[in-house]
């Protein structure tokens, strides 16, 4: 979020039963701010994104694709953390009820 004007920083919940990826407010809350449903979904990184300038993307964006086919990017802290966000996500798609 303090790259981008329109992005904005989130804590997110991955769970297995039901797969869904819940995100909140980093500055407190119970409530869900809201949940990306993750039953089939598709997620990939993403290398180059439209209207972006270089230091948006350094390799951190990645693509979550819902089986309703609504589009959600999001940027992880590093490129190691976009990795293992992937690989979590994909395997709660593949086994999550």
């Amino acid at each position: 979020g303090h790259r981008r004007k329109n992005w904005k920083v989130r804590k997110f919940v991955l769970r297995e039963d039901p797969a869904y990826l819940h995100y909140y407010d980093p500055a407190g809350g119970e409530e869900p701010l809201g949940a990306i449903h993750l039953r089939g979904c598709v997620v990939t990184a993403v290398e180059d994104m439209p209207d972006s300038k270089k230091y948006d993307v350094d390799n951190i964006l990645f693509e979550i694709i819902t089986a309703n086919e609504i589009h959600y990017y999001l940027q992880a802290a590093s490129p190691t953390e976009r990795t293992e966000w992937i690989k979590a996500i994909q395997a709660v798609a593949r086994t999550g009820k």
